[in-house]
């Protein structure tokens, strides 16, 4: 029987999805197609690859540090427990992603598992397709070889790198991946039948990766297993050596070992393909959620409350308002709380720019949205002026924020729902619906929710500055470093 340990790879940006994913709730954390989030589903996807071959353990998930409790989080809600959350200090691309995953699932999983490597952040509309092709790969790695997922194209595409591959069997020999094409060259691909689109999707032993890498890029599997050896361990997190992290070369699984072992056959790494026809989609852009959801008989997508009158070829996501578009032809319409995107769908892919010159600005609206997510719950920005600044804040039950206080500030505290237990100073008090206090500036408090039920409250702060760096934190549930 061959054991296998799924493998997310869950550190991406998603930065040509703005402005609903930002870079701190990138768009594999978003529920594009479908009631679960994107990472949800490859979770889901990976565990349901068992039969009376295969059998599957819990997954490694390798991510963000700053998305550690949305990862946790996202976990609970399907009912599946990682082996461990291995938590990337810095982005160094997949390579080093991969590497940690290979050398914890020699601990996690067994001596040489198989590991199954996919994005968090694709879908497929096909699951039983997924699951065969899958297994087939899985039957192929078996032997030592490394094998790669290529996506039968179904259009000229000009977004994604190509494997070429010989032969018609389900499992093919491998013989170059090559760069995304220009337009013509796509159509010659498309027309040649022996060409996929590269998914980064890979099955391979951890040992094979492990060796392949040494051989291919001993500068990235020393520097990653020094800092895999500097690492620290909290419950299910596991961090690697931030200084040694930092300076891993940063590489992709493709140029690092992919690549190169196709042109380089005397290295005696055999790359290998199976083809995979399941309505799969990288969901890279906006134009690419509009070709994955539903559409009406012009060919308008809507997402919320959203209303569309003479237009075609549309795609209209609302989260908080109504949106009404008229006259209309291959656009994206996207708006959050804080910002809206009108954009050519066809040029969706230069949305990218747009956080660019975000981030350059030094502007909030790329990293964060309005509604900002914390272990213990969220709060809403919901008004701000010189002085004052109002939030709604949602606390789940049983989640206790940290002991904290503020030297610019001070907050008053409004229960709209559930019960509330505060902590000022020495006092510790309950509040239920209707009841408020206020926190004076300079006073350690903390607020809990000791019910059964999400405790939300409206908090109104007033002070010279109102900035999230005036926290100075005490103690904490979890784990976070106290502020300075």
């Amino acid at each position: 029987m061959n054991h296998i340990v799924p493998v997310i790879l869950a550190g991406g940006s998603g930065t040509r999805l703005w402005p609903l994913s930002r870079a701190l709730y990138p768009k594999q954390f978003l529920a594009l197609s479908g009631p679960q989030t994107l990472f949800q589903q490859a979770v889901l996807r990976l565990s349901a690859l068992g039969n009376e071959q295969i059998s599957v353990g819990a997954p490694l998930v390798v991510g963000n540090e700053e998305h550690r409790f949305m990862l946790l989080e996202q976990l609970r809600e399907i009912g599946i427990a990682a082996a461990a959350l291995l938590l990337e200090p810095a982005g160094r691309n997949t390579a080093p992603a991969l590497t940690l995953a290979a050398l914890a699932s020699q601990i996690e999983g067994g001596t040489d598992p198989i590991l199954v490597v996919t994005p968090a952040d694709q879908t497929v509309t096909d699951d039983a397709a997924f699951t065969k092709a899958l297994q087939q790969a899985i039957a192929a790695a078996a032997d030592g070889s490394l094998v790669t997922l290529g996506i039968v194209p179904d259009r000229p595409e000009t977004g994604f790198g190509y494997i070429h591959s010989e032969g018609a069997s389900t499992v093919r020999k491998v013989k170059a991946f090559v760069e995304k094409p220009d337009l013509a060259t796509a159509r010659r691909y498309l027309a040649d039948g022996g060409y996929a689109w590269n998914s980064g999707m890979f099955v391979l032993r951890a040992s094979v990766w492990l060796a392949a890498l040494t051989h291919f890029r001993s500068d990235i599997a020393q520097a990653t297993q020094a800092a895999w050896a500097g690492r620290s361990t909290d419950a299910s997190f596991v961090r690697p050596d931030k200084v040694a992290f930092a300076a891993i070369p940063s590489e992709s699984i493709d140029y690092a070992v992919m690549e190169p072992c196709p042109a380089r056959q005397q290295a005696g790494f055999a790359v290998k393909m199976v083809p995979l026809d399941a309505g799969w989609s990288d969901l890279g852009a906006w134009d690419a959620v509009w070709q994955v959801s539903e559409r009406d008989a012009l060919g308008n997508a809507t997402h919320g409350d959203a209303l569309i009158e003479d237009s075609r070829n549309t795609l209209v996501h609302a989260t908080s308002r109504l949106v009404g578009v008229v006259g209309l032809d291959n656009v994206v319409v996207v708006e959050t709380p804080d910002a809206v995107l009108v954009a050519d769908r066809s040029r969706s892919q230069q949305v990218k720019q747009i956080v660019a010159t975000l981030q350059k600005g030094g502007r909030s609206e790329g990293t964060l949205h309005r509604r900002v997510h914390r272990p213990w719950g969220w709060y809403d920005s919901v008004d701000a002026g010189p002085r004052f600044q109002v939030k709604r804040i949602l606390v789940k039950p049983g989640a206790t924020l940290s002991l904290q206080m503020h030297h610019h500030r001070a907050e008053h505290w409004i229960v709209v729902s559930g019960t509330a237990e505060v902590t000022c100073g020495d006092r510790k008090t309950l509040l239920t619906e209707n009841q408020s206090t206020y926190i004076p500036l300079g006073d350690r408090h903390r607020l809990a929710n000791p019910g059964s039920i999400p405790l939300e409250i409206i908090e109104v702060q007033s002070g010279s500055y109102l900035g999230e760096d005036d926290i100075v934190r005490f103690e904490d549930t979890y784990g976070r470093v106290p502020s300075a």
